[in-house]
């Protein structure tokens, strides 16, 4: 009997085990710097996410407990956190993660994302749960979930504060909230996938948003403005909005008398690459202005930014009236330039590569690429053969060195153009060989006017017969 107890008792505790730690709020700084990396679960007893996260979190925690420790922290106090989960790595910043799409079936619920969001929150307000408007709004979250994050309710005293009607309100971060725009904005027309789709790519964004790397892109598509300083909410929050109030300000301005421009800030540390496409290769203590168009134009506000904000103004009203004249990164225009292979850099783009009279096969290449030095005898003796050829220039850029004009899409090298006369604005991509034979072929093919191609045979013969006269 007495064995029989001892073994109920070990499967007991077998059954009971679990390979996820729990640590307090006591004890949690000295116990998790024990691990170099782990996964914490900051959870509340009574919440449903935490819940049903359960079963998984300790399954992953045995098939995980030789890779990365998984932990968990009762935070029932706190009556505002749904759930948190962070990575903890030694040496480095934690980063969490927010579930991407909540049920707010309490009040409490509801006052917990907006206190815990970190980034910009969609919430829909909903009379019962199944009706056509919750479905059309769970289209978007679906398809905008990595994004953004999404919550929906249908608590009678929320949908009340909304004035009794469905809607979708987007809550933008607090840590952004300024006097310039609202920090909450409500759409209240017909609840469809489409129509909510619009009104986030209007209004998203806001005014002047935070831009980072995990943003960055959804601001593609528009004309954007950027003012590049060091910009850190986790540490000084009221510097990073110092210099944002007074972009926002000179921004308002414009924004009210119908200019179209998005504005955004940026941590000059986070977009150094960015700056070097500028020219600009870091920021003191001021910020700096760049503009980039969706047509790939870019400009520079060369005057330094002042407190009271009027340099910005002025660089602003200069871009909308048309006379700032746009930024290249270019080498220098070379001072002989009568080799078979044309060197083209930026500022002469437009006099060798647009020249209308001229078909111009371009290759666009990278000093340090190994398939560019390869290419470059046979480019060379191409330019050769071509030489007497008035109406074709082959020519070569540095792509590194020099912006590339936004109909050329260069991604990697060599990238290689053929521009015909007449049809500057719409070059080919030469996906052709590599062989000398290959580009003769091709220019016969596509060239304006058929190429005179060097005879090598005649031309060893004047050699020769140059060489019996001496």
């Amino acid at each position: 009997m007495w064995r029989f107890t001892v073994a109920l008792l070990a499967l007991a505790a077998l059954a009971s085990a679990s390979d996820v730690l729990e640590f307090t709020d006591n004890d949690f700084a000295n116990r998790i710097i024990e691990h170099d990396m782990a996964l914490v679960e900051f959870f509340a007893p009574w919440c449903g996410h935490c819940k049903r996260l359960a079963p998984d979190y300790e399954k992953a925690a045995t098939k995980l407990k030789d890779i990365v420790a998984l932990v968990k922290v009762c935070q029932s106090s706190f009556i505002y956190l749904v759930m948190l989960l962070q990575l903890c790595k030694a040496g480095t910043a934690p980063r969490q993660w927010h579930p991407t799409y909540s049920d707010l079936k309490t009040v409490g619920y509801f006052f917990s994302i907006r206190l815990v969001r970190p980034s910009i929150c969609l919430v829909g307000f909903f009379e019962k749960s199944g009706s056509v408007s919750e479905a059309e709004f769970l289209k978007l979250a679906a398809a905008q979930r990595d994004n953004y994050r999404f919550a929906h309710t249908f608590v009678p005293s929320l949908l009340e504060k909304q004035g009794g009607k469905e809607v979708v309100v987007i809550f933008r971060p607090k840590h952004l909230a300024n006097k310039f725009e609202e920090s909450t904005v409500v759409y209240n027309g017909e609840i469809t996938s489409p129509n909510l789709k619009e009104f986030v790519q209007d209004q998203i964004f806001g005014l002047c948003p935070h831009m980072t790397e995990d943003n960055k892109d959804r601001m593609k598509g528009k004309d954007l403005m950027v003012a590049y300083y060091d910009v850190d909410y986790e540490k000084n929050a009221k510097g990073s909005n110092y210099w944002r109030n007074r972009v926002m300000r000179v921004a308002k301005h414009f924004a009210d008398e119908g200019q179209p421009l998005q504005y955004a800030i940026g941590g000059f540390r986070d977009f150094a690459s960015s700056l070097s496409e500028f020219g600009l290769d870091g920021a003191g203590d001021l910020p700096l202005v760049t503009i980039r168009t969706v047509k790939g134009e870019k400009y520079v506000m060369k005057e330094e930014f002042t407190r009271d904000g009027k340099s910005l103004e002025r660089f602003l009203q200069s871009y909308f009236d048309g006379e700032l004249k746009p930024y290249l990164k270019s080498e220098a225009v070379p001072e002989s330039n009568d080799g078979p292979v044309k060197t083209v850099v930026a500022e002469s783009f437009d006099e060798i590569v647009n020249d209308e009279s001229k078909d111009v096969l371009i290759e666009f290449y990278a000093p340090w690429c190994g398939h560019c030095k390869s290419l470059e005898p046979k480019y060379t003796e191409l330019g050769e053969k071509l030489a007497n050829d008035q109406n074709i220039i082959i020519a070569k850029m540095d792509a590194t060195s020099n912006d590339v004009p936004a109909q050329y899409d260069v991604k990697g090298f060599p990238t290689i153009y053929f521009s015909p006369m007449g049809s500057k604005d719409s070059p080919k991509k030469y996906e052709g060989g590599r062989e000398i034979e290959d580009f003769i072929s091709y220019l016969k093919r596509e060239a304006t006017v058929q190429p005179v191609v060097v005879d090598e045979s005649k031309k060893k013969k004047k050699k020769q017969h140059d060489k019996e006269d001496l």
